[in-house]
């Protein structure tokens, strides 16, 4: 009986028992030889390149290091990368794949809770349900607490999806589910592939004029750096709203800063250029920007599914088969 393929496994132990359930943990012994990260902390580079030789197999996650030529030097006899997150290009260098090292990550398996988090972040903002509760928290009167009134439905609004990624395509889906109309800026798209997503495919003036709820979803490039600045902002029509659940790189946070002060659009806001928000920060004390901890991507489905995700592409590979959502160097410059 020939012996298992050996697998390293890097993330520390809560944050791999948090992505791999029982089931997928038996997968993976089932099928491989498998060395864990024992301590509650993440190594280093110069740590993961003493460990890492004779592993055919390498499953990496939030916290990993770079993967530096001192780790590559050692890694002979590595054959694949199994990211169970999803940007690799700070983890992983461009000799990575020069080495022949096939990768693959679980992007895809994060993608539906950012949409999710996308979409629950549209309605609250046209219903502004967030208002009415702190009205009422405060001790606002009844009466009080009901005014704005009237809010607006998700049906039937216009609304632009920036970026048709994992995470564009899955807000696309969704929004198409509640019957808004659905227009798209992503120059990597084809027309045969807007077409089959149901969308009408705009340039991105056009779209932040002419949509009401404008949405990013773009991986942060050298292309899409600040894409989203003074000049594009005031292509918003008033009562505009703004999502941005992908990136803070998108946009000129100084540019959204003197917009929002002018009440003239909304935000609802997940990711920011320094994390932890600062407790002084102007987004803090903006009425009309909502924000979150960069929490889109954060349920338990997605967690599970990360894992099973790794599963599956593990079992693909060792069994000779394509892998499912393996990255190649050509898609470096449009990816995260």
């Amino acid at each position: 009986m020939s012996a298992k393929p050996r697998v390293l496994v890097v993330p520390r132990p809560s944050l791999f028992h948090l992505l791999f359930q029982p089931e997928a943990i038996v997968a993976i012994e089932s099928l491989l030889d498998v060395t864990y990260n024992a301590e509650e902390r993440d190594w280093n580079s110069a740590e993961l390149a003493s460990r890492i030789a004779g592993y055919e197999a390498v499953i990496t996650g939030w916290g990993t290091p770079v993967f530096t030529n001192e780790v590559l030097a050692q890694a002979g006899q590595l054959r694949l990368v199994a990211h169970s997150a999803g940007s690799i290009k700070a983890m992983l260098p461009p000799a990575v794949f020069a080495q022949g090292i096939a990768v693959t990550h679980a992007a895809g398996a994060i993608a539906p809770a950012v949409a999710d988090m996308t979409l629950l972040l549209i309605m609250l903002m046209l219903r502004q349900a967030h208002k009415h509760d702190r009205l009422l928290k405060a001790g606002e009167p009844w009466s009080g607490a009901r005014s704005p009134e009237i809010g607006r439905e998700i049906t039937g609004q216009r609304v632009g999806v920036i970026g048709a990624g994992y995470t564009g395509r899955c807000t696309i889906k969704l929004l198409r589910g509640v019957e808004a109309e659905v227009w798209v800026y992503d120059p990597y798209l084809k027309p045969e592939q807007a077409q089959a997503l149901g969308v009408r495919q705009v340039g991105l003036d056009e779209l932040l004029s002419e949509c009401p709820i404008v949405t990013l979803q773009a991986p942060p490039t050298r292309e899409t750096h600040h894409m989203i600045g003074a000049r594009e902002l005031a292509l918003l029509c008033d009562g505009a709203i703004l999502i941005n659940t992908a990136r803070s790189w998108l946009v000129d946070q100084e540019a959204l800063l003197a917009e929002l002060r002018t009440g003239r659009i909304q935000a609802a806001l997940d990711v920011f250029d320094e994390e932890p928000l600062p407790i002084d920060s102007p987004f803090r004390q903006l009425d009309n920007v909502f924000i979150t901890p960069h929490i889109a991507g954060a349920s338990i489905q997605a967690r599970r599914r990360q894992g099973q995700v790794i599963v599956e592409e593990l079992q693909r590979f060792f069994a000779g088969e394509p892998l499912r959502y393996r990255v190649t160097a050509d898609m470096l410059e449009t990816m995260a």
